[in-house]
């Protein structure tokens, strides 16, 4: 224990609110509101985990938990001490007082962690200790452990898969999220973790040295989706919120943009590893659309069809095609994206009449897909439509196109 004078006041603070809190009982008359988490099993009736929502009860009693002399007394203690209010702005972000930093991820996180160890408010001495002791290392700690997980749908898998160093797919682990969120259940899309497809999740993880500020989360989701629908077509969505923790406690929960939270219509695929390692290098290429407008039209134009029916996604389709390849999009698409002659001339009568706004076929539409993922793949975008003319000129040198999608 690195700071027993600390751990005398803070286990004041939690002995007292727990008084506070067990009288709040009785005036209620009631117990404390509860979830229930179902754990279905292959054979045999499904399992149910009782878990008291102890946060709630705490948040609405908050503001008089924070009038009481030990809470006082408690953050007078937290301000001596420089580590409480570096954890405390990382934990609560630059907006609050100091004093209220101090109260609510402190004081009020370990009253809730105890609690909810507790499974109320019973006082437990080997509860407290442990939620300290996971506090105090926490605050003394050199760096901060982030944590997102968003649920994916539309899609399975057979293994984990990194698409790049800390952001990983891997299957969903039963009750991980009701650990911290019991309410977790009800924030999930419909059948998750029930079905083939609705058993994922999106990981991301991240080590901050003091003071550095969490990744813009819902960004990097909204990027990892895009990047694993171009790499497999598969009609996928997350979310629709993430979970976020650091340094083990709960950190937040905040809506995925609208454009990745919603399920387009499609066949639902697997990611095996070698369209992971596709989606991975795609996503770290997504970043040069920031300085190409052109290209970043083009993956616009493209996610958005994937919502559309006609004439609307057919429009967005020729955009997405003009955007990246320029006006000649009808004959270098299949030069692109195919290698066979016979292929190539099929392809080109599919997109000449989506070029007429003719019938839409499943090939052009795929098409549009395979050509962003090598014009994403390619060095620049430039070189890619020079290549593109040199080949259909036929002075071009075999295999200097990227064909993998």
């Amino acid at each position: 224990m690195r700071a027993p004078h600390l751990q005398l006041v803070l286990r004041g603070f939690v002995l007292g609110a727990f008084a506070f809190l067990l009288r709040e009982l009785e005036d209620v008359g009631e117990g404390l509101p509860f979830a229930f988490d179902e754990h279905g099993q292959k054979d045999g009736p499904a399992l149910y985990e009782y878990r008291p929502l102890v946060r709630g009860f705490v948040d609405e009693r908050s503001a008089r938990l924070r009038g009481r002399d030990d809470a006082l007394f408690a953050l007078d203690e937290l301000r001596r001490e420089p580590a409480a209010a570096i954890f405390a702005r990382a934990h609560a972000g630059p907006k609050p007082s100091e004093d209220e930093a101090l109260f609510r991820t402190i004081l009020l996180g370990l009253l809730i962690s105890t609690a909810e160890a507790c499974g109320g408010f019973d006082w437990d001495d080997t509860a407290f200790d442990r939620a300290y002791a996971t506090l105090e290392q926490s605050l003394f700690g050199e760096h901060r452990t982030y944590r997102a997980v968003a649920p994916l749908v539309g899609l399975s898998v057979g293994t984990q898969i990194e698409l790049v160093p800390g952001l990983r797919v891997r299957a969903f682990a039963e009750g991980e999220l009701a650990r911290h969120w019991p309410e977790a259940a009800s924030l999930l899309p419909r059948d998750f973790g029930r079905e083939a497809d609705r058993y994922c999740v999106l990981e991301l993880r991240a080590n901050l040295g003091v003071g550095e500020e969490a990744p813009d989360v819902a960004a990097e989701i909204a990027d990892a989706v895009s990047a694993i629908r171009l790499a497999t077509a598969a009609p996928l969505a997350a979310g629709p919120v993430i979970f976020e923790t650091l340094d083990g406690r709960p950190f937040g929960i905040r809506p995925v943009l609208p454009i990745a939270a919603t399920q387009p219509p499609g066949e639902t695929d697997r990611l095996d590893t070698f369209r992971g390692a596709l989606a991975g290098e795609l996503l770290l290429q997504l970043g040069r659309a920031d300085a190409d407008t052109a290209l970043a039209e083009a993956l616009d134009r493209w996610e958005l069809s994937l919502f559309q029916n006609e004439p609307f996604r057919g429009e967005q389709l020729r955009g997405a095609l003009a955007a990246l390849l320029g006006e000649t999009w009808p004959l270098r698409t299949p030069v692109l994206v195919e290698t066979d002659a016979a292929r190539r001339e099929k392809l080109h009568t599919d997109l000449a009449a989506l070029a007429t706004r003719g019938e839409t076929t499943a090939a052009a539409v795929d098409a549009v897909r395979r050509a962003l993922v090598e014009g994403l793949r390619h060095r620049s975008r430039d070189e890619l439509l020079r290549d593109l003319d040199r080949e259909l000129l036929g002075v071009g040198r075999p295999g200097t196109l990227l064909r993998a999608s």
